[in-house]
């Protein structure tokens, strides 16, 4: 196996479990990684695309994934035994799926989140640094520059929806060896502003409205993900964007230009830089460097 590639990881059996009465709860693995993320995408598209009387919404997560049911019409049980059936026939190698690869526009070390980091130093690690400045040298760069050249160089996989309406969760898609890690704050910020990019563990996000957080912050986009009334282009059929499968492209933009596509969002007029793929799992762990660059060139 080269350094180049991404070995799949053997995961262990599942575990399943009740969640209260309407719910069933599947543990793939106890660890992110991306074959059990790719396994929780593949097994609730197969749900979806069987239709199952009585499963009213599944959702997958990093790795795992939930059910909602109406108990009314199945019972758990028959639930667990159809999941058991769909787990056994998935072979994550073997599977793909429809996907899409957005261009997310940041403006790095803007000022709106700099302001926020500097009124939270109490809170951090390091109350002498900026999170930036902080992740840098935590991940062995020299410089700042250097550290958002890593997180920017490649793209990012949204591997689940959650902490609040429309927040994606991004695994950036390198192997282990080259992932970002950072921890969150040591006590969490009452306050970030909405549209703040934010990493913590291996994660980065991108916060859809101003709230608490604990994650570092890096910068803003000036684009929304999400949008409850649905008034905004490439929101029609969501108020969340971008959805688990999808695939973020980070893009570093100056001022200028932020506030170019900030007016063109206000004014409803912008349209996200976006392309449909077919994301191949197998492509991806055989050569991750060379299959993110075909992934990124569809955008251009």
């Amino acid at each position: 196996m080269s350094v180049d590639q991404i070995t799949p990881v053997e995961l262990p059996e599942p575990r399943y479990e009740y969640g209260g009465d309407d719910h069933v709860f599947v543990e793939l693995a106890e660890e992110m990684s991306f074959t059990a993320n790719f396994k929780a995408m593949a097994i609730t598209q197969q749900v979806a695309e069987r239709d199952i009387d009585g499963i009213v919404e599944n959702c997958p997560s990093n790795a795992s994934y939930m059910l909602r049911i109406d108990p009314d019409v199945i019972h758990p049980d028959d639930v667990i035994a159809e999941l058991k059936s769909i787990e056994t026939d998935v072979h994550v190698e073997d599977y793909s799926w429809e996907s899409r690869i957005i261009d997310v526009p940041v403006l790095f070390e803007d000022p709106w989140t700099h302001e926020t980091v500097m009124n939270f130093r109490e809170r951090h690690q390091d109350p002498d640094a900026t999170d930036l400045e902080y992740s840098a040298e935590l991940n062995g760069y020299n410089d700042v520059d250097s550290f958002i050249d890593a997180l920017v160089g490649a793209p990012h996989m949204v591997t689940m929806v959650g902490f609040v309406p429309g927040l994606p969760w991004c695994f950036q898609m390198v192997p282990q060896e080259q992932q970002l890690e950072v921890p969150k704050y040591v006590e969490p910020r009452t306050q970030t502003p909405s549209r703040a990019v934010g990493f913590g563990g291996a994660f980065s996000v991108v916060y859809p409205v101003e709230g608490a957080g604990g994650y570092q912050l890096y910068g803003r986009t000036p684009v929304e993900v999400l949008d409850v009334d649905q008034e905004l282009p490439n929101f029609e059929e969501s108020m969340v964007l971008p959805n688990p499968g999808d695939i973020v492209r980070y893009r570093r933009i100056n001022r200028e230009e932020y506030d170019e596509i900030r007016t063109a969002i206000e004014d409803g007029t912008y349209e996200f830089e976006m392309a449909d793929v077919t994301f191949s799992p197998e492509e991806f762990f055989e050569a991750p460097a060379d299959y993110n660059a075909r992934l990124v060139e569809e955008l251009e």
